[in-house]
């Protein structure tokens, strides 16, 4: 029987171990913004929200501490910090067509085995919303897939070829899911960790793709 799954404030604490210092990172709806809560007090990372702010604090989860004017991707307060900055849309989006994002991470619906991403419309939507996923996907350095394994049906989001819309080809590089760490490589999947729980089989089972596994998979540490 397979392991527990990871609940979303896990999967962002373990995303959050791919930062570095003075990295500039753009957190992506959904699950993303949660990595602004787990950043270890000795790490100094500039966040950036394609609505304009720049160098923004944690999510704010306290109702009578929440600015309303000062919002993340997801529309949640956030808190200011020293150095902020509040930039139109034109500079914020002139940040990441310049590349000066060192990671994005984004949420997503599938992502195929050569790191296609699909995440801008909703499976059954008529039309989807195309803009600073699809920029950030295409400018980003660093491209890091954070989302649940599968589909609340079960059914697999990592997949060999997409079946719901493309919203940038060949651009993510790593997947963190609630049961495992998969890296896109040009030689296809290789699954880097587990969670405690979980070994290779059964989440290849759940993994519409081949994955391959090398001598030193790791179970997943989250501090």
């Amino acid at each position: 029987m397979a392991g527990d799954r990871l609940d979303e404030q896990a999967m962002a604490l373990r995303a959050v171990k791919e930062f570095r210092d003075g990295m500039v990172v753009n957190l992506g709806v959904g699950i993303p913004t949660l990595c602004s809560l787990y950043v270890p007090p000795d790490l100094d990372v500039i966040f950036h929200s394609e609505n304009g702010i720049i160098g923004f604090g944690p999510v704010v989860t306290d109702p009578a501490e929440a600015d309303v004017d000062l919002v993340n991707a997801s529309i949640q307060p956030v808190k200011p910090r020293p150095g902020m900055a509040i930039v139109d849309h034109a500079e914020s989006f002139a940040i990441i067509r310049g590349g000066r994002i060192d990671i994005t991470v984004l949420g997503a619906i599938q992502v195929s085995e050569r790191g296609d991403l699909a995440n801008h419309q909703l499976p059954g939507k008529a039309v989807g919303s195309l803009g600073g996923g699809m920029d950030l996907a295409f400018n980003a350095k660093r491209v890091i897939v954070l989302m649940t394994h599968t589909t609340k049906d079960g059914q697999p989001k990592i997949v060999r070829e997409l079946t719901q819309p493309l919203t940038a080809p060949r651009c993510v590089q790593l997947i963190i899911t609630d049961i495992a760490v998969v890296e896109v490589t040009p030689r296809g999947l290789l699954l880097r960790e587990l969670v405690p729980g979980w070994t290779p089989e059964e989440v290849q089972a759940l993994t519409a793709a081949p994955l391959q596994v090398p001598e030193d998979l790791k179970v997943m540490e989250l501090l």
